[in-house]
């Protein structure tokens, strides 16, 4: 369940299924998946959560015969603040998203009957039982690891299904231009650079939890760079910088935009491509042993994830079908 909440699910598996299913919740998504995620850096820098792994060693509310054994695992060591969880604030803004998008592509008309409105009761019930079913899981998993206390997810959880909502009332993310996204990208990228200066200005260390992950954690190997506050940042705005150049690309507008977008067979088959492709893209491995070298790997694979869904694969099945039409005729 820990793997169902990772935030990278969405960019590997939610967006590619929904992108060809719906071009503005796959957009939608993405939006919400990197402000949700960037709010949930800045609510990290703020909030100074201890997670359970390091702080059942530190504490002084247990006396020394009290002291309770914390069982770890390899998906233990985060290495981020621990207020709110990412994984519970990202898998609920995105499955708020994907549940609301649903329920709205299969909502009766005013004038439907009285069987349609009960079905669509139905419905919404069981998607709303199966949303808070998997966020609960999510959640009992990132406690049940030591990487989150009780209050880290549940904030977690409220203010992803927050992010969620905010999103819905801003149609604009739909037709923006890479100059938005650009823009986008540099105020987020600031903001936190501008916050993580001036705190450091004043004495306080926003990286205090690498040290203390570092001192604490079972297995030096479970400890990944990945998993530092900058590392999602920058796989972040790699992600909302691919999409901009993809959805005002020219492959884009001939492919998923021209006579073959609403085809099945060609929704199928990008389908299908992108999701090979993502998993076998899964296995390109960053080099880790220069952070600056990491961080600039890690924005180009973010970025090229999106351009890969929205421009580059939709293209190359669209001429494919173009080819297979001309040898029809």
């Amino acid at each position: 369940m820990s793997a169902v909440g990772d935030p990278r699910n969405i960019f590997s598996v939610y967006f590619p299924l929904w992108f060809h299913l719906s071009h503005s919740v796959g957009t939608k998504m993405i939006w919400v998946a990197v402000v949700g995620d960037w709010f949930n850096l800045i609510f990290k820098w703020i909030l100074f959560g201890d997670r359970p792994y390091w702080w059942v060693k530190e504490t002084h509310f247990y006396h020394n015969d009290s002291l309770p054994h914390v069982e770890q695992f390899h998906i233990t060591c985060e290495t981020g603040p621990g207020s709110p969880s990412g994984h519970a604030m990202g898998s609920s803004c995105v499955w708020y998203v994907m549940i609301t998008s649903a329920l709205n592509f299969t909502r009766p008309s005013s004038e439907a009957s009285v069987q349609n409105l009960q079905r669509f009761r139905l419905l919404w019930s069981c998607l709303w039982m199966a949303f808070w079913v998997i966020q609960i899981s999510v959640c009992i998993s990132r406690v049940f690891i030591a990487t989150h206390f009780p209050h880290q997810v549940i904030l977690g959880v409220l203010a992803g299904m927050l992010v969620g909502e905010v999103f819905d009332h801003i149609p604009s993310i739909h037709n923006a231009s890479l100059k938005v996204y650009l823009q986008t990208n540099v105020f987020l990228l600031s903001f936190a650079v501008c916050l993580y200066l001036l705190l450091k200005f004043m004495d306080i260390d926003l990286l205090w939890s690498i040290s203390k992950a570092k001192k604490w954690c079972a297995n030096p190997d479970w400890i990944h760079l990945d998993t530092t506050p900058f590392a999602g940042l920058v796989r972040n705005l790699g992600a909302l910088f691919g999409l901009g150049l993809a959805n005002n690309s020219e492959m884009f507008i001939q492919s998923c935009k021209g006579k073959n977008g609403n085809k099945t067979c060609f929704k199928l088959m990008c389908v299908t491509a992108t999701l090979t492709s993502l998993q076998l893209y899964d296995f390109i491995k960053i080099p880790t042993h220069t952070e600056v070298l990491f961080y600039m790997l890690s924005f180009c694979k973010s970025a090229l994830v999106p351009l890969c869904v929205v421009g580059l694969i939709p293209y190359c099945v669209h001429l494919l079908i173009g080819e297979e039409n001309k040898k029809l005729d």
